[in-house]
């Protein structure tokens, strides 16, 4: 429940201090006197979007802290989840807005993100506005309606689940169509180029190993003509360079054995002999190795021709390059040729998918379908007590085409105030008021469903008055023994019916107006609804009337 509510710095609040207590308590005001503003502060602290336009004229920033007892909830684990402090009995919220447009959230002093503030906020109160009255014709609203009421919590988990698994697989499979589609228009293009690869027959270190033969094909009489000059001069005739080396080396060992001095050159000379004897004899065999061959050097063009055109083709520079392509493609190939086998694999799983996901959804709209007959009943019942004796309503189940995240059931509620028109769905024909005594006895089944501490009513009596509005407030005096009720309103009926009253008024000081709320006394709630029943002038007649109504109230608590 909603323990306190700290207000600084919003709007026409400088400062403000309340206390609530648990069970049933009223705010009241004239027209004007701030009643939105106190429900936009608790918005704000709840985790709705924050604005810098409302921060008080003058001021760096505004805070607003709300103090609840979560002793009877068992809310540890969305704390854990979240990683937040839990406290157990007590949690603190925060919310800090400044003028520059940033703003901080809090829960227990730790910093939180806005978006789980709010979703921990939906946790804790329900803030019923007038506009949410326009909810009742929204199909989604009146789903989440018979759901609650139906206590599918178990079954929508597990269709959710369901769901969510066959969605993930229908998604894969609608990718891999597509992908297959992309592919079977490249295909022949790919196979096209996979052919021309494998056709070459390319292997790693060929393009250098051509380019170089044929570099000596082309300079093959060239190097032949130079192979046998040199030839000549190592060995073709007396006075080639061998022989005279010979005779170096010859006189070089005479010396040597009258002269040891030169011993040394004349192992070198020895050496330098010996060296250009082999290598006379290796000119000689690469000079009869050589030989011009037109046919060869035409077959390397070809053939280096080939690998250059793919390179071009390719934009790359290498052989090797090209190999990684061709395997590339080869790979690209076996894929597209596996898509079919892949295709028909995944059908079958959304297929399976699909089964389930129905199964689970069979489950929960007979848990729905059978709930319906049960809502309809209780909701004309209380109906009946609000002095709609004749109404007729029903909460009518229509498969829908294609399953969706809530599962197979259109949910469309359909209502008569009278026993002989024709039922219709509830916005065409329901007026103001009757859309606010509908609104409250769904809130009033809700409340004994579900186990949320508090809920705020902002003027949900719209469009009614006397006895019906008493009824109005006996209905939330029974759903305030379950959770905290909080309702702000315009009638004395209903304001006599709360164990605490609030009124907000507004305080001109230092020529400066500001919005305050306080708890009423006993003496002072009697002039309050005094002030409702006959307005500006209290007449005895009212007061009197006032405590009658709050006489009555205390006979009842």
């Amino acid at each position: 429940m909603l323990k306190s509510l700290s207000i600084q710095n919003y709007a026409l609040i400088d400062e403000l201090q309340i206390s609530f207590d648990k069970g049933f308590s009223v705010i009241t005001g004239e027209t004007g006197a701030g009643k939105s503003i106190i429900l936009g502060a608790l918005s704000l602290v709840l985790g709705q979007r924050a604005d810098a336009r409302y921060i008080k004229q003058g001021e760096s920033r505004c805070v607003i802290e709300a103090v609840f007892d979560i002793s009877a909830y068992e809310m540890k684990p969305h704390f854990d989840a979240l990683d937040w402090v839990y406290d157990g009995d007590e949690c603190i919220l925060r919310r800090e807005i400044w003028s520059n447009g940033k703003s901080r959230a809090f829960v227990n002093d730790s910093p939180v993100y806005q978006a789980d503030l709010k979703d921990f906020g939906d946790k804790l109160i329900d803030i019923h506005s007038q506009h949410q009255n326009l909810a009742l014709s929204d199909s989604r609203f009146q789903l989440k309606v018979v759901d609650l009421l139906a206590d599918t919590g178990e079954e929508k988990e597990a269709y959710e689940a369901a769901y969510a698994s066959f969605r993930s697989v229908e998604q894969q499979l609608k990718e891999l169509q597509l992908q297959a589609r992309k592919s079977k228009e490249e295909e022949d293009y790919l196979r096209f180029q996979y052919t021309a690869l494998t056709d070459a027959d390319l292997q790693p270190g060929e393009q250098e190993l051509l380019e170089s033969e044929l570099e000596a094909v082309t300079h093959s009489e060239e190097i032949k003509s130079g192979l046998f000059a040199v030839s000549g001069l190592l060995s073709g005739d007396e006075q080639n360079v061998t022989s005279s080396l010979r005779v170096i080396k010859d006189t070089m060992q005479q010396l040597q054995q009258v002269y040891p001095k030169v011993e040394e050159l004349a192992v070198r000379a020895e050496t330098a002999y010996i060296d250009l004897k082999d290598m006379a004899v290796e000119v000689s065999r690469i000079f009869e190795d050589i030989d011009f061959d037109p046919n060869r050097q035409q077959q390397l063009e070809e053939r280096l021709s080939i690998i250059y055109d793919l390179q071009k083709k390719h934009a790359v520079n290498t052989v090797d390059q090209l190999i990684q392509l061709r395997d590339q493609l080869g790979v690209q190939l076996q894929q597209i040729d596996s898509l079919d086998d892949r295709l028909a694999s995944l059908e079958k799983e959304v297929e399976l998918k699909r089964t389930v996901m129905l199964e689970k959804a069979g489950l929960l709209s007979e848990k729905r379908a059978a709930a319906a007959p049960v809502i309809e009943h209780q909701l004309m019942e209380r109906l009946s007590f609000l002095k709609m004796p004749h109404t007729r309503f029903r909460c009518s189940l229509i498969p829908k085409t294609q399953p969706d995240a809530t599962g197979n059931d259109q949910v469309e509620f359909l209502f008569s105030a009278n026993k002989n028109t024709e039922l219709q769905p509830v916005s065409q024909v329901a007026s103001g008021g009757e859309i606010s005594r509908l609104m409250l006895c769904l809130k009033s089944m809700i409340a004994g469903a579900t186990a949320l501490p508090t809920i705020i009513f902002d003027e949900i009596d719209t469009g009614t008055s006397g006895d019906v509005a008493d009824k109005l407030g006996v209905i939330m005096q029974e759903m305030s023994r379950q959770m905290q009720v909080i309702t702000i309103t315009h009638l004395p009926q209903i304001a006599s019916k709360g164990y605490s009253h609030f009124v907000v008024y507004k305080e001109e000081k230092d020529n400066m107006v500001s919005t305050q709320l306080r708890q009423l006394t006993p003496d002072e709630r009697v002039v309050e609804i005094a002030r409702m029943l006959s307005g500006a002038e209290i007449s005895v007649q009212a007061m009197e009337n006032a405590r009658v109504m709050l006489g009555e109230q205390r006979i009842k608590s």
